[in-house]
């Protein structure tokens, strides 16, 4: 009967990664059906307006070489 406070333990615990597990793939899924495709880690507001900036680049030079 000593351990068996860990036992108890375990319930809630396992609650709990559950949930943050739900949490996080939930937040990979809106995102992924947002922008159609997963979100890199360390993606900010500067990666962001670098891409728009190579993609604006890249379509100018698609129309001029045609």
């Amino acid at each position: 009967m000593a351990k068996l406070y860990l036992i108890e333990a375990v319930l809630p615990l396992g609650i709990i990664a559950a949930m943050l597990c739900v949490m996080g793939n939930a937040q990979y899924r809106i995102h992924k059906a947002v922008h159609g495709r997963p979100k890199h880690p360390g993606n900010d507001v500067w990666d962001v307006a670098m891409e728009r900036r190579d993609k604006k680049l890249l379509e100018q030079h698609s129309a001029s070489s045609k």
